[in-house]
């Protein structure tokens, strides 16, 4: 299964990553996102619980998240739950219009006969999805106090 999400965000690409990387700030400036738990924390290596809510379904996850200041990409690895073994990719790229702000999403389902399945529950429906979201709260957070500072 291969999810990809992106969108341009008119902000400071350090200001971008920085926020994206924050995960203490997700359940504030992200709705959708019901909290965060830290069970290991360091500056460049977290590992985490997640959850969101998709329509309203409580969904969660433990994730190891590293964050690579020299490449200036966030990549999450998701440890227990259906998506065991998900590797996720954040990237920031500059553009004309903005930063483009990518999210690859990559499992390999480990009950082959389900991948199908899998790949429309978990990746479109949860996934792309949630994704999708996190990235419009994202820009408008970042775009908003890029606005206020240049005020």
């Amino acid at each position: 299964m291969h999810k990809h999400n992106s969108i341009v965000m008119r902000a400071p690409k350090m200001s971008i990553f920085e926020t994206a990387a924050n995960l203490e700030l997700w359940p504030t400036i992200l709705p959708h996102y019901r909290y965060i738990r830290f069970l290991e924390r360091s500056p460049d290596r977290n590992v985490v619980v997640m959850a969101a809510r998709r329509s309203g379904i409580p969904i969660s996850w433990t994730s190891e998240q590293i964050i690579d200041r020299s490449k200036l990409e966030i990549h999450f690895r998701h440890l227990k739950s259906w998506t065991k073994g998900m590797r996720v990719v954040w990237t920031f790229s500059n553009t004309p219009d903005g930063v483009l702000v990518e999210i690859s999403h990559d499992l390999r389902f480990r009950i082959h006969a389900l991948a199908p399945i899998a790949d429309l529950v978990i990746g479109v429906f949860f996934i792309h999805n949630i994704a999708n979201k996190t990235l419009h709260c994202m820009k408008a957070y970042v775009e908003t106090k890029a606005s206020r500072m240049a005020a």
